[in-house]
């Protein structure tokens, strides 16, 4: 295949990434219009965001395998249809249930292509050299996107309605899909693979209740009893699965695959690297927005340098990792994230130049991880599992993001609570104990000394639970990095070179 036509490929895939992961966070700074204008209640809310995440993830593995069974360029085309057709219906839903549906569909949509386009990179790519520079590449893609997407929506709600966050999708499906249809090989598909419905639904159940179980924990109002039910049928659910996996002759996943350790190894920083990127953002952005006042548009700006230095650190890890020791890079990558978090613990209540040169520290770091982490997973698999691998590698991302919100998100809400110090006039206060946001509701009734003083403390605490989360996030890094590095060096045996 001609240089510059594998390129293109590339090229064609990592526009449908894009959409797929801008389309995760694009909400975020959407949410708010958009709930008022279908005065959705807080139930719908919490539907309209979560019903992409989840069902995605609990597609992603029998969507791979399928992948490997029907072709990769084929579901890609089918995915990118779903998708734009999803998008038109979200972009002009006139009500909460309608909206949450066409959410669902994007998800379908966005299972399909995602596996896709890693395993099309997979089998276009021969020369080893050249595969670690596009994997690099994509995974550039796929955490820039996420990070872009505040930004991305807060541009469009200052310029156009709500539902053009939607309808940015429709000129890129179509240039795509055209491209795709004319440019993109139809590989070799293993049509006599079996795919096995039960355990699709099996696995799909699943993910979807243990992080829709993370999920309800990390409300400020959950339910207990929801999340452990939720997590119990998760977790059962993902055990049949896995009793069922190891006795059939055409596993959805080979779970021989995590006895290499740079498999493993790989799969793990994926999700290490999702958890401090998405989890950081989360906690970041409320920071932006109610303690130092930005505006969704000014919030989604100031976390540019992260998605940036993500951005650029996956094609420049990618270009070097064919001549570097993957164990030294992931180790690397942990440290220098973790070392930035360290540094913002330090100094995130200091200027803004340094607050966006530790970003761009943390972004960098996280960056190689995941570019790493994704040439790790796709050079020790096999060329006809790749659909799996992809999809293994693709949960650990989805799993790692929602643990990050979860984690990372309750434990800032319970460091504001513990930390808040409010005097007897104002310890009655309905919510100001909760969150920043209901102390910030609450000292609008109140006199205006009160008011004040109520705000002025709850700034406080929430920047004392922004510091419990970055000593956090900073340790989990830093020690996950040492001990899979230890690990690693131990017992892979495994050349670094590229499986065929």
């Amino acid at each position: 295949m001609a240089n510059a036509k594998r390129w293109l490929i590339l090229a064609i895939v990592s526009s449908a990434l894009f959409l797929i992961v801008i389309d995760m966070t694009v909400l975020y700074t959407a949410l708010p219009t958009l709930t008022r204008e279908l005065s959705a209640n807080a139930s719908e809310k919490l539907w309209i965001v979560n019903a992409y995440p989840l069902v995605m993830a609990g597609l992603l593995p029998s969507m791979g395998v399928l992948g490997d069974r029907l072709g990769h360029k084929r579901l890609f085309n089918l995915g990118l249809v779903v998708f734009g057709a999803a998008s038109l219906v979200a972009a002009f839903s006139p009500v909460p249930a309608l909206l949450i549906a066409a959410r669902v569909l994007l998800a379908v949509g966005a299972a399909m292509m995602m596996p896709a386009t890693l395993s099309i990179i997979r089998l276009t790519f021969t020369d080893e050299k050249e595969r670690m520079l596009a994997i690099g590449i994509w995974a550039s893609v796929s955490s820039g996107g996420a990070g872009l997407g505040p930004l991305v929506g807060g541009f469009l709600l200052e310029h156009f309605y709500w539902g053009s966050v939607f309808l940015i999708n429709i000129p890129v499906v179509i240039v795509a899909l055209i491209a795709s249809i004319f440019i993109v090989p139809h590989a070799k598909a293993a049509a006599r693979r079996k795919w096995d419905f039960a355990s699709s639904a099996l696995v799909m159940l699943g993910l979807v209740g243990v992080l829709y179980a993370v999920k309800e924990i990390a409300k400020p109002n959950g339910s207990i009893v929801i999340a452990v039910l939720t997590a119990v049928v998760g977790v059962l659910a993902l055990i049949v699965f896995a009793k069922r996996q190891k006795k059939s002759s055409a596993p959805l996943i080979d779970f021989g695959l995590f006895r290499n350790k740079r498999f493993s190894t790989g799969a793990v920083t994926a999700l290490l690297s999702s958890f401090a990127l998405i989890g950081l953002e989360y906690v970041l952005t409320q920071r932006l927005q109610l303690v130092m006042e930005l505006s969704p548009l000014q919030a989604g700006l100031f976390l540019l340098p992260l998605p940036i230095a993500a951005f650029l650190a996956g094609p420049l890890v990618g270009s070097l990792l064919h001549r570097m020791e993957l164990v030294k890079v992931l180790l690397l990558s942990q440290l220098l994230a973790g070392t930035g978090m360290a540094a913002y613990l330090l100094l995130f209540d200091a200027g803004r130049i340094w607050q966006i040169a530790c970003m761009i520290v943390i972004g960098f770091g996280l960056g190689a991880g995941m570019s790493s982490a994704s040439s790790s997973i796709m050079n020790q698999a096999p060329a006809e599992k790749a659909g799996m691998a992809a999809s293994i590698e693709e949960v650990s991302f989805e799993l790692g993001g929602a643990v990050g919100i979860a984690v990372l998100g309750s434990l800032a809400s319970f460091a504001y609570t513990a930390s808040l110090a409010l005097p007897d006039t104002l310890r009655d206060v309905q919510g100001a104990a909760d969150s920043l946001d209901g102390a910030l509701v609450a000292a609008e009734s109140l006199p205006q000394a009160s008011g004040e003083l109520l705000i002025r403390l709850a700034k406080e605490a929430f920047e004392h639970s922004f510091s419990v989360v970055l000593a956090s996030g900073a340790a989990v890094l830093i020690i996950a990095g040492l001990v899979l590095t230890r690990i690693a060096r131990k017992t892979s045996v495994l050349p670094e070179s590229t499986r065929s």
